[in-house]
């Protein structure tokens, strides 16, 4: 169904790229999330009725959220459309962000009060009347919350969408806790046990566990998360497909909402070459990111020595001494100035997060080594953190 409404209402509907495509993309989900959420409460909650089932009433509820979700959902894309504007001048794309986290708000507090109801129901319990018509109906609810956590997760991740992924992510535990209230159904009937506040307790739980992961997704991007290591990995292959680079660091990506992502890098390049012809180069090179990326990119020239055979050499011995310390420590902007009594070895070491060991104690390991060196060597080193992973 979205196929063929897409084909009908989205002009270039394969143009992911741009905005007001992928716009009209969350806009169409979202409007057809919200007709199938409110028939699937119409008819859950008349099934609850018929039933006398606080289950299959708790279900219907939370389809009614599901709605209210998806209103969220569309006005958030409707905002994150956005032009940038003097107070946002890298657009409104977070607000994207921030309406997944609404409606993973949303799932929480449903699944609080369906405990909360299916607590009491435990203490007690009362009989659940079969009804052929509720099952029919909890059925047909599954295969539609099944079909819209499909359709939810594959536009949500063509679009790179968090606020869909989670919307699907929802509509997924949507059909399991519909496939328990319908399975408790059919025990009560069979067996005459009264497990309904059970099954309901069940549900909620899950709901709930849904909703903090839902949550994660999209409080992740708000906190600023490392980038995708297929993102940095294109990014690294682009740049480094350059002759004249000689290798990248302090790599940085600031993701201001999909579509919008800003990065900033540091190129190493060879200290004897024609400044402007380089400088030529790192102007196309942020061109070459922005249209096969999408990006906006800034990139920093840090000239080292290419052509002294004893600067390479001892640039390589640095780079194997420092994986003494750690194993994952990597050097960049490497030089060397000698000196009547000593030569300095000036240099920063990239340490990964994480690390048991602090910036200034591997510094001063670092140093420890080098001066063991044969030659009267010292080192200047400064040593950072990785934005990437």
């Amino acid at each position: 169904m979205i196929s063929l409404l897409s084909k009908w209402f989205i002009r270039d509907r394969d143009n992911i790229g741009d905005a007001k495509v992928r716009r009209a993309y969350g806009q169409l989900c979202g409007i057809v999330g919200i007709a199938l959420n409110v028939l699937l409460f119409a008819g859950k909650f008349l099934a609850g009725q018929l039933s006398g089932s606080i289950a299959v009433t708790a279900d219907a509820f939370n389809n009614l959220s599901d709605a209210g979700s998806s209103v969220v959902t569309l006005l958030g894309f409707r905002l994150a459309g956005r032009k940038p504007d003097p107070e946002h001048p890298f657009g409104h794309g977070r607000i994207e962000y921030i309406s997944g986290l609404v409606v993973s708000a949303l799932i929480l507090l449903m699944g609080v009060e369906l405990a909360k109801s299916s607590f009491d129901k435990i203490l007690h319990p009362t009989e659940v009347e079969f009804s052929v018509l509720a099952a029919v109906i909890l059925l047909c609810s599954i295969a539609v919350k099944l079909y819209m956590s499909v359709y939810n997760r594959r536009i949500g991740k063509k679009i790179n969408s968090a606020a869909m992924v989670a919307t699907g992510i929802d509509s997924l535990s949507d059909t399991v806790s519909t496939a328990a209230v319908l399975v408790a159904m059919l025990v009560g009937k069979w067996s005459g046990l009264k497990i309904d506040g059970w099954v309901g307790m069940v549900v909620a739980l899950f709901i709930l566990y849904s909703a903090v992961r839902a949550a994660m997704e999209t409080l992740n991007p708000l906190l600023g998360q490392a980038p995708e290591e297929e993102f940095v990995q294109r990014i690294e292959e682009l740049v480094m497909s350059h002759e004249l680079i000689c290798g990248i660091h302090d790599l940085v990506v600031h993701d201001y909402g999909p579509g919008r992502v800003m990065i900033s890098l540091h190129a190493e390049v060879p200290a004897s070459g024609d400044i402007l012809q380089i400088h030529d180069l790192i102007d196309s090179i942020e061109v070459e990111l922005r249209e096969q990326l999408d990006c906006e990119a800034v990139i920093h020239m840090d000239p080292i020595v290419t052509d002294d055979a004893l600067t390479t050499q001892l640039r390589q011995k640095m780079a194997l001494l420092v994986k003494e310390v750690d194993e994952q420590i990597t050097i960049h902007d490497f030089r060397m100035v000698l000196g009547p009594t000593h030569t300095n070895l000036i240099f920063d070491a990239v340490l990964p997060f994480g690390k048991a060991k602090s910036n200034r104690q591997v510094e001063e390991e670092i140093k420890a080594l080098v001066q063991k060196m044969e030659g009267n060597y010292f080192a200047v080193v400064r040593v950072e953190n990785a934005y990437v992973k």
